[in-house]
């Protein structure tokens, strides 16, 4: 099992200094994920008020069992006093108990609510930089009813992000009035879905929702599309990627989604407080990288932006490289209020972990083969 590695650190090791690890899919079926997540970890706070940040970064290739192998290297050989990642929603749940034994605050940059909801011991340690499920559904239903449908079909993920997305839609659209006809799973690594798509077709659905992440998410659309399905087409935030655009064509005009600004950040207000910060970052990578980021690499951005916000907070309690330093860390974390980022604006509290609000979301549409805003 070999796992990548690499190194970012401001400044040479010293006494206090923190360390942070960081765990991403790179590589295997979820680099068009993990990518822009890696890539984003060079460009994460270098201090955090007088502390400087090492961070150590390792690839997972998509698989939770080297995701597990990584956390454990970075807890128990690194000392970390803090971990972003991993990409996955199922490498996240692979992970949760190690974070918890160990006491070391997890921020993961993953789609499922299930890693921080319902409220566990182990999820205790766990913190989310994304959306809850029922946010981003919940504007989705929102619009179906507006838009007069009646019945629709799922697709997804057959693991823990799409059996996350059923539980929270299929509940929201029996409370609206919506009729869910037809429900299927498909692998993250399948390359065909021509089964499942023969099923949601037969069903007649007015619309289909597909809950799958990366380039992934635009399979079931683009077969359906190919077998002749006319219906209105909703993705989850997992969609909210260049690669979805371009691997799905024509196919994908007119997908509705609600995901987070930064992807038609040229139409939001100058007035929204998060509007400087995603540009910003968007910036600092452009810059680096030749192309603009995803907003997963986003995700780990606002990771850093959490730590740097309560590094100085634990600091008062205790010195880096300590339990008790990462347990007030985990407490400063979960006390987080009101901290703009590039996503929007998080409040956490002991039963809300990942802290977003109606403010981190927008609906969105594919026009011409680009995110635009729903009017």
């Amino acid at each position: 099992m070999v796992l990548g590695a690499a190194l970012f650190s401001s400044s040479p090791i010293v006494l206090g200094q923190v360390k942070i690890g960081v765990v991403t899919s790179a590589t295997g079926p979820t680099a068009l994920v993990g990518i822009p997540q890696k890539n984003t970890v060079p460009l994460l706070p270098p201090k955090a008020g007088d502390l400087s940040i090492e961070y150590i970064s390792l690839d997972d290739a998509s698989d939770p069992t080297q995701t597990v192998t990584a956390f454990k290297k970075l807890i128990s050989e690194n000392h970390v006093d803090a971990l972003i990642g991993p990409t996955g929603s199922p490498n996240s749940m692979s992970v949760l108990q190690f974070a918890a034994e160990s006491g070391t605050p997890m921020l993961a940059p993953v789609g499922a609510a299930s890693i921080v909801l319902p409220m566990t011991d182990d999820k205790k340690w766990a913190f989310k930089t994304t959306q809850n499920t029922d946010i981003i559904a919940q504007a989705l239903v929102q619009d179906m009813v507006k838009r007069g449908i009646k019945t629709v079909g799922f697709i997804g993920f057959a693991d823990a992000y799409g059996e996350d997305w059923y539980q929270v839609f299929s509940k929201l659209a029996q409370d609206n009035g919506l009729q869910l006809v037809v429900a299927e799973r498909y692998q993250r690594t399948d390359s065909s879905v021509t089964g499942q798509a023969l099923k949601v077709l037969a069903a007649k659905p007015d619309a289909v929702l597909v809950a799958g992440t990366g380039g992934a998410a635009a399979l079931p659309q683009t077969t359906l599309v190919q077998q002749g399905y006319k219906g209105q087409f909703y993705q989850t935030h997992g969609a909210a990627l260049p690669a979805f655009l371009t691997l799905g064509g024509p196919a994908v005009e007119g997908t509705i989604l609600a995901a987070s600004l930064m992807l038609v950040l040229p139409e939001i207000p100058d007035s929204n407080p998060s509007k400087p910060i995603a540009q910003d970052y968007i910036q600092r990578y452009q810059a680096k990288y030749g192309e603009k980021p995803a907003t997963f690499g986003a995700n780990v951005y606002d990771a850093g932006l959490l730590l740097q916000h309560a590094i100085p907070i634990a600091a008062k309690t205790a010195q880096p490289g300590t339990p008790e330093f990462r347990r007030a860390l985990r407490d400063a974390l979960e006390q987080t209020h009101e901290l703009t980022a590039t996503q929007g604006v998080y409040n956490m509290s002991p039963a809300d972990h990942s802290g977003f609000d109606k403010r981190g979301r927008e609906l969105i549409t594919v026009k011409d083969g680009k995110w635009v805003l729903v009017k």
